[in-house]
């Protein structure tokens, strides 16, 4: 029996040697990256290398197109198409041959994705994706940009192999309509691309605008904005409900409770252990691409807690604390939080979130329920025998107001019976802006736990500690490499706001003076001509003022002045910032339900910050107050003076010994 477990053993290492080996026959330029995504394609038979000079230096020596892919590690259609085309070798050897190919990894250079997702916008007139797939000349001049490209032709789209066979003979042989469609392209980009920044005013009227707009793409049935695939639109909400505060708009509120309510019952959060995926599938909050992503969640507890400062009940309550756990159990690490975890499990998407309806009954009736509770609890997460997800599984949601007896003890037993399947793929870079948005939602959840706070000065300190080296502050770090990539737009905007609340919460005034100091370096590196820029290298790309996959940085960054200057009592940054909005005016007018970020900036501009100064012995009362107005753009600090001040950006309007009158005149300045 020992000699049989013996060549039993040695099979089975033969065996796991020769899958290793031809794992490995293959290994590009991209196996010395520190990106995940990066390394993912490291042993693909295509000749990847990474953006760099040397890759362009390469093609113009050669005389080659250039292939340019951009995707990320949790990328469920960046995962087929390698699996389709670049692990495939007949796809392989047509790049290897007429092109110098390239990978970027769109949350390392995010600068160098919006440019060409808004090449892709200008030659197909509808929003690009990921993965994209560009083609350019030796020279860098683009020719064509498409996103996933099948491994065979389709009625509606031709193959990979197709595509490139067709680019490349046409390069080879007719370079000078390659040449003439590239410069149209190149010409068209230089006009989309063109500051045409232009003043203009707005006032108070956009907020009504902005919840009419809201209002027009609202699922009224399933709760949401928008058809299927339903994306949480976190800032929107969040944005909604800082409405709600400060002029009592009612729809507003009533939208952003019902979408919150609807995503917390809904799919496309994981009722088991927390945390929502990235988006639904469906109308009806179902069925979720299963990706997690730090920045959804960072922002959605943001929005929850907002909600719960306005109406704190213990649904809100639970739905916050399960989500911060689940980021702490999944992403947390050293003290910072990794980037996002994959869909896929043992190659199939959902395989680890979903259930099999027979096994999660006997896993609860293994572990002490009785049929009755059993059946109690399948039907409360909607665990079915038919299911709502592929081969009769099911991905659990909830419809009942009623939570079953011993419901987390029940959720530890179907977790357990998960773990059977290993856990998707979690990529570990550790990025600036999304672990600064992190830090900034666990400020707000301080809202119902003040340990949620102390974690947020935490994650701020490990942050500063980690991210920022002999005053440069860094993109991303992955433990155990060196800091490589220089802080963008977003890095800077994010982690001045959450040195903002580190402040409020502390009232330490390093993190005030880090703040102000950051700022200024942000507007030196990232605004020109009138216009925020992503990065402030050579590759100039411009900030989106809209919030697409999460908040808008050039946005925050307004704000951040607004509230820097106030703070600091900088009245130069405040006269910037308001020149800012003038400059941006037009385009919110034209559709504000676009920019939620930007609105917010227009409330601090047109309706004003408050700062409520006292002694540090009255701290307390002072945030009392705050909390009393419920309007959120008010601040505290505290002073070596005997009395209650209250103060814009340009002037103290209120000093009293008595906190009822600075609330009086607080009220009267907000009208």
């Amino acid at each position: 029996m020992i000699k049989e477990d013996k060549k039993t053993l040695i099979l089975y290492l033969i065996l796991f040697i020769g899958i290793t080996m031809q794992a490995a026959i293959y290994t590009n330029d991209l196996i010395h990256e520190d990106s995940p995504y990066l390394r993912q394609h490291a042993h693909n038979p295509v000749h990847w290398m990474p953006w760099a000079d040397k890759a362009f230096a390469k093609a113009e020596k050669e005389n080659k197109l250039i292939f340019l892919s951009i995707g990320y590690s949790t990328c469920h259609w960046c995962h087929v198409m390698e699996r389709e085309t670049f692990e495939n070798e007949s796809s392989a050897k047509i790049l290897n041959n007429d092109f110098i190919s390239i990978k970027v990894d769109r949350e390392e250079m995010p600068d160098i994705d919006k440019y060409y997702q808004d090449v892709f916008y200008l030659l197909n007139k509808r929003a690009g994706g990921w993965p994209l797939s560009i083609i350019m000349t030796p020279n860098r001049e683009v020719i064509f940009a498409a996103t996933y490209l099948p491994p065979v032709d389709t009625p509606n789209m031709s193959s990979f192999n197709h595509v490139m066979s067709f680019i490349s003979d046409k390069f080879k042989n007719a370079p000078h309509e390659v040449e003439k469609s590239a410069k149209s392209i190149s010409a068209a980009l230089e006009r989309y691309n063109a500051t045409d920044a232009t003043k203009d005013s707005i006032d108070t009227s956009v907020l009504e605008q902005f919840v009419n707009g809201v209002k027009s793409s609202f699922d009224e049935l399933n709760k949401g904005i928008g058809q299927a695939p339903k994306f949480p639109h976190a800032s929107t909400f969040d944005v909604l409900l800082d409405i709600y505060k400060t002029t009592k708009n009612q729809e507003a509120l009533f939208m952003a409770e019902d979408a919150l309510d609807a995503m917390a019952k809904g799919g496309i959060n994981d009722q088991i252990e927390g945390g929502f995926y990235r988006y639904s599938t469906d109308e009806a909050w179902m069925i979720p691409h299963f990706e997690k992503m730090l920045y959804t969640n960072a922002e959605l507890i943001e929005a929850y807690s907002n909600l719960y400062s306005i109406k704190p009940t213990q649904f809100t309550k639970k739905i916050i604390e399960d989500t911060i756990k689940n980021m702490d159990e999944r992403f947390l690490q050293n003290g910072l939080y990794k980037s996002a975890s994959d869909a896929d499990s043992e190659g199939v998407e959902g395989k680890y979130f979903v259930f099999e309806y027979a096994s999660a009954k006997t896993a609860l009736e293994n572990s002490g329920f009785d049929q009755a509770e059993a059946d109690t609890i399948l039907k409360y997460f909607n665990i079915t025998k038919y299911g709502n997800f592929e081969e009769g599984t099911t991905n659990p949601y909830v419809d009942e107001a009623n939570t079953p007896k011993n419901i987390e003890k029940a959720k530890e037993v179907l977790k357990k019976l998960r773990s059977h399947v290993s856990y998707p793929f979690i990529d570990d870079k550790i990025l600036t802006s999304w672990n600064a948005l992190m830090a900034s939602a666990l400020f707000e959840a301080g809202t119902i736990d003040e340990k949620y706070s102390k974690k947020g000065v935490k994650l701020v300190d490990d942050m500063l500690k980690n991210l920022q080296k002999d005053g440069v502050l860094y993109h991303q770090v992955l433990f155990g490499s060196t800091l490589k990539v220089k802080g963008l737009l977003e890095d800077y905007a994010f982690l001045i706001d959450a040195l903002i609340k580190a402040n409020q919460y502390t009232q330490d005034s390093k993190y005030l003076q880090i703040a102000q100091s950051l700022t200024h370096e942000a507007i030196l590196k990232f605004y020109k001509d009138d216009t925020w820029y992503l990065s402030d290298g050579d590759f100039k790309s411009k900030a989106p003022l809209d919030d697409s996959s999460y908040k808008s940085a050039s946005a925050k960054m307004i704000q951040n002045i607004f509230t820097v200057s106030l703070l600091s009592g900088d009245t130069d940054l405040y006269f910037q910032a308001q020149n800012m909005i003038a400059y941006i005016a037009a385009k919110v007018k034209n559709y504000p339900s676009a920019y939620p970020e930007a609105i917010k900036a227009v409330i601090m501009d047109k309706i004003g910050e408050i700062l409520l100064k006292g002694p540090k012995h009255d701290i307390k009362e002072l945030r009392k107050l705050k909390s009393d107005l419920e309007y959120p753009f008010i601040y505290v600090s505290e002073t070596n003076e005997s009395m209650f001040q209250a103060c814009s950006n340009t002037e103290c309007f209120s000093t009293s010994n008595n906190i009822d009158e600075i609330k009086t005149d607080i009220k009267n300045h907000l009208k």
